[in-house]
């Protein structure tokens, strides 16, 4: 599903900008705050109508601009697919903020996917071990979103529940609402939130075996790698996940109406990384950590790609400089077997030469991408 063209109006820091990818590698290069990081995050807008770098829809559009507009035209199965998503200023009207258009009809985000996966490997991504449960959670649903039609829009609707559940179980603490209140919001917490484990479990079951062979191949000397869900929704023998998340706010229900706020539920769970049983965050080197995340990032590539045998668009903003020269070369030889990707460096001397001989470069600088000698 390569790129073709994309078209920026508006959209952080470029006022406009039209560029026309080829095939196989794309080398972007230029400097910190040149606009590099801008490029790729315009890239998963357009897959999944939202920035991996902001919750915040108007923090995309440029200083002093009503409207930001990210558009591409993507080659999917020998036919022309165009994708638009229009982020308006704040101050827009609720209903005017955000829109979506493929091929010119207005259309739900999940849409963007079906025509344009991608699998993003950041800076930030080396983190993924030691820190918070936040990031890991969001790669997950990302992976459940590109895997599942309908997940993204159910996942948004819990997450709004979530926030009204919150607002009445303070409510309830101060003793301004009745705990009677609770049964509708309970009951889409537990069909949304057992939906949304089943699906987190169903896709780390079909990761495992990618990230085990993906591992292996980078690391043959050490453990295999798995992943471990780890939930304070513990179905039991014979139990479902949407009855084991009912029965776990029942037990929790005294406490949350203390805390003003619920306490268990798919927004609290996490998973981790295990190597021989044990996980990477208590005994792994730097090096070992890094290995493990290149080994998911590899995963998510093959694992979208078997969907329908269209591998995803890899976008890589400044990590080689990251990696050692073994990891290095695992990734670059699994780029050069990708249809196309987009990697971003401050300079090409942290690329791997061959990985820079393949590639059509690119410089990006005063908000322009223009193409460059090698």
């Amino acid at each position: 599903m390569p790129v073709r063209t994309l078209t920026l109006d508006g959209f952080r820091s470029y006022e406009h900008l039209e560029v026309a990818f080829g095939d196989g590698p794309q080398v972007v290069v230029g400097r910190n705050a040149a606009g590099k990081t801008n490029l790729v995050e315009a890239l998963v807008v357009l897959s999944s109508g939202r920035s991996h770098r902001s919750s915040s829809d108007p923090e995309l559009v440029r200083w002093g601009a009503d409207l930001a507009r990210v558009s591409a035209r993507v080659e999917l199965a020998g036919r022309s697919e165009e994708l638009e998503v229009v982020i308006h200023a704040r101050g827009a009207g609720p209903g005017t903020r955000k829109r979506i258009r493929v091929n010119g009809v207005n259309r739900r985000a999940t849409a963007l996917s079906a025509v344009l996966r991608t699998v993003l490997f950041a800076p930030e991504d080396m983190l993924l071990i030691v820190g918070s449960p936040t990031p890991r959670r969001s790669l997950l649903d990302g992976l459940v979103a590109q895997r599942e039609p309908t997940a993204a829009a159910l996942m948004s609707t819990y997450q709004r529940t979530l926030t009204q559940r919150n607002s009445l179980l303070r409510r309830i603490r101060e003793e301004q609402a009745d705990r009677a209140e609770l049964a509708y919001w309970d009951s889409v917490i537990v069909e949304h939130g057992g939906r949304i484990l089943d699906w987190r479990h169903e896709t780390l079951a079909a990761l495992a075996g990618p990230l085990a062979e993906a591992h292996r191949e980078i690391a043959p000397d050490e453990a295999d790698l798995a992943l471990r869900y780890v939930s304070n929704v513990q179905a039991g023998p014979h139990e479902r996940n949407e009855d084991a998340l009912r029965r776990r706010l029942r037990e929790t229900s005294d406490k949350e109406v203390w805390n003003g706020a619920t306490l268990v539920g798919p927004h609290r769970d996490d998973f981790v990384f295990e190597s021989g049983g044990r996980g990477l965050t208590e005994f792994a080197s730097r090096g070992q950590q890094r290995t493990a995340i290149l080994a998911l990032k590899l995963a998510e590539l093959d694992l979208l790609t078997q969907l329908d045998a269209r591998p995803p668009l890899l976008l890589l903003d400044d990590v080689f400089s990251e990696l050692d020269p073994e990891r290095r070369a695992h990734l670059v030889r699994r780029i050069g077997s990708l249809p196309q990707a987009i990697v971003t460096t401050t300079t090409p001397d942290d690329l791997d030469p061959a990985l820079v001989s393949a590639s059509t470069l690119w410089q990006v600088a005063g908000g322009s991408v223009r193409p460059c000698a090698t």
